[in-house]
């Protein structure tokens, strides 16, 4: 994010399967870059890093428009179907050194989908994945992003009504990382105005974090 008229912010979905990592990493990007399908298996066997084209109309630094770009990283699920824990950490770790460890990863997203309740124990193993990943501070860099929204909308709830019969452990895991949360429809593409709020809340959260970056120069 060095140059002034533009900035990068590099992101990585994580979370189980069929909770709509890829969907959403596409939905981030304005593009149809990872493969995401309703299938009986885990879909993502590998990483892939998807790229946004220039944004603009996001954000200005010193009185100027700078154009966003955005870099996701999409990752195996875990649990996962096909692939064993150690199999999926090395395979996501060597792939956050390959295409973070120069300029630092901003964010972390856990994918949880907004139309199943979470219950005890359900993303245990998924956040302990999380915290070998990014270490000791994951929580810092760690936002939850609550995917299938729409169902819960068309469901009739607002996100008020959505907080108030959420489970605990939801709720526990929204406030173990301050509350970063973003709803997220799963249509097959999200409109200009859509992503473009998703965007804004990330920004907000990264600049919340004073642009600090996790994994910068990692050797893993």
């Amino acid at each position: 994010m060095a140059d002034s008229n533009k900035m990068t912010i590099n992101l990585v979905v994580l979370g189980k399967t069929q909770t709509g990592k890829s969907a959403a990493g596409n939905s981030l990007l304005g593009s149809a870059d990872f493969e995401s399908h309703l299938c009986p298996s885990s879909v993502t066997t590998c990483c892939s890093l998807g790229r946004s084209g220039r944004i603009l109309g996001l954000i200005r630094r010193n009185g100027c428009e700078s154009a966003l770009r955005v870099r996701v990283l999409d990752t195996p699920s875990y649990p996962h179907s096909a692939l064993g824990k150690e199999q999926v950490r090395d395979t996501v770790r060597a792939a956050l050194a390959q295409h973070f460890g120069e300029e630092g990863l901003h964010l972390a997203l856990l994918v949880v989908r907004a139309d199943l309740p979470l219950c005890p124990h359900e993303s245990d193993d998924t956040l302990q994945l999380i915290q070998e990943l990014l270490g000791p501070t994951w929580k810092d860099f760690t936002a939850v992003l609550l995917t299938h929204a729409d169902k819960a909308e068309e469901a009739g709830y607002s996100e008020e009504t959505y907080f108030h019969r959420a489970s605990s452990t939801l709720l526990s895991l929204l406030s173990s990382v301050q509350h970063k949360y973003i709803f997220l429809d799963n249509h097959n593409s999200i409109i200009k105005e859509e992503r473009n709020t998703v965007l804004r809340k990330l920004l907000n959260f990264i600049q919340r974090n004073n642009y600090q970056v996790l994994l910068k120069n990692s050797k893993e």
